[in-house]
């Protein structure tokens, strides 16, 4: 039986240290591959670089038109942003009137922030000047490559039901006209033509083909705008900055630095002041480490400077669990009790004061994800994720690990314990 738990310990040990491996250099077994977490992880605008910018709404609406005004131009931006397939961006409202859009990993900075403060104002109007539809009963829009036309970029629209039977009335009207002129239908983006192609015959499917010598960047910036609507009101540019990658790879490498020293110097503190147990936390906390690290992974969080301090926070109440239940434990040993009856004496009498403090605080995580913003909730999500794993293995992989040390004969001596 001893022999039995001492095997169960070294298993337990071996599935952890290969975990951490396969986090750290990834693990590939035939044809199943895990990547690196390094690889895995989105990382912010702090530590990836990219820009970020302040746009101010031009409105003289105040009080809960000027918030439906808001809450509208921030969706838009939001569908113009997504459309443009940019890296896990961050759009959130600063004070009244005013939305920062933060675009992390973007290269083109200026290409990017024209594109989304475009008003992106689409109309197919008749050669005289008569409005047929509008940009708002566009279904869709991508980019396509026509053969006829060499293969180039161009804009492929889908109407609505209303708009495709106005499209189709209007281009039979056009078929039929006697004058070059008047078989024109002219797509205006922003009061310009950008193509006015010649009907040659009625089209009834709903569909139509914006072409304009277009460069597959700007096709595809122009069906991303036709996709997110048009902007409620004008937008100004109030502020703009720019992280290079370099930046942000020096932060997030000062950070790492600063998280790995954190964690050694409390992993040796845990060992020389609690010794078996302060191991046994240890390996406990390095399975915290790759849980937390993992769940990030899993639900796409990205990783921001405040991010990376709530993990580390976390990691502290992961310590300060361990650290109230090894102190009952030393109480019990020196009052007379058996190792087996103080071990669980010790998490019996720590486990309410643990919850309680680790439910205050994921209370304010839930409070700051709610309404924070931006960094805010990035610091937010990390926290309450790393609060419920630390729970986890605190009061149960610890406990389980401690129960199979004290049955094995060679721990069994209670100055082992730091008692």
């Amino acid at each position: 039986m001893k022999m039995k738990n001492a095997i169960i310990l070294l298993l337990i040990i071996a599935i952890i240290a290969t975990g951490a491996i396969a986090g750290v250099k990834g693990l590939e077994v035939g044809n199943f591959k895990i990547s690196p977490i390094k690889e895995l992880m989105k990382l912010g605008l702090d530590l990836k670089g990219g820009v970020f910018v302040v746009v101010e709404a031009k409105t003289d609406a105040t009080g809960k038109e000027l918030d439906k005004i808001m809450s509208q131009t921030r969706e838009v931006l939001q569908r113009r942003v997504d459309a443009m397939g940019l890296t896990q961006p961050n759009i959130s409202r600063e004070g009244t009137n005013r939305i920062r859009i933060e675009l992390p990993g973007v290269k083109n900075s200026q290409q990017a922030i024209k594109a989304i403060g475009e008003t992106a104002q689409l109309k197919f109007m008749h050669s005289n000047g008569e409005i047929i539809l509008t940009g708002e009963e566009v279904k869709n829009a991508e980019v396509v490559f026509e053969r006829d036309q060499g293969n180039v970029p161009s804009v492929s629209l889908e109407f609505n039901s209303q708009g495709a039977k106005k499209f189709q009335m209007a281009t039979k009207k056009a078929a039929s006209a006697s004058k070059p002129e008047d078989r024109m239908i002219a797509i205006v983006l922003d009061d310009k033509i950008i193509s006015a192609p010649t009907v040659s015959k009625e089209i009834p499917n709903g569909k139509a083909v914006i072409s304009g010598n277009f460069t597959l960047e700007e096709a595809s910036s122009l069906s991303a705008l036709i996709r997110g609507g048009a902007l409620p009101v004008d937008l100004v540019e109030v502020q703009t900055s720019v992280i290079g990658p370099t930046l942000g790879l020096d932060s997030l490498n000062k950070s790492v630095k600063a998280a790995g020293i954190g964690i050694a110097l409390v992993l040796l503190f845990m060992l020389i002041v609690y010794r078996i147990p302060g191991l046994v936390a240890n390996i406990a906390l390095a399975l915290y480490i790759l849980i937390v690290l993992w769940i990030l992974v899993a639900f796409n969080a990205v990783i921001t400077l405040p991010g990376v301090a709530g993990l580390i926070l976390s990691i502290g109440m992961a310590v300060d669990a361990n650290v109230i239940i090894f102190e009952r434990i030393k109480e019990e040993i020196r009052n007379g009790k058996s190792l087996r009856a103080s071990v669980r004496t010790g998490f019996s009498r720590a486990f309410t004061t643990i919850l309680d403090s680790n439910i205050t605080t994921l209370i304010a995580g839930i409070v700051l994800y709610q309404f924070g913003a931006g960094t805010i909730k990035g610091f937010a999500v990390t926290l309450m994720i790393g609060i419920v794993a630390s729970m986890f293995t605190a009061l149960v992989v610890t406990k389980i690990l401690l129960n199979i040390v004290i049955n094995i004969n060679l721990f069994k001596n209670t100055k082992f314990y730091g008692a």
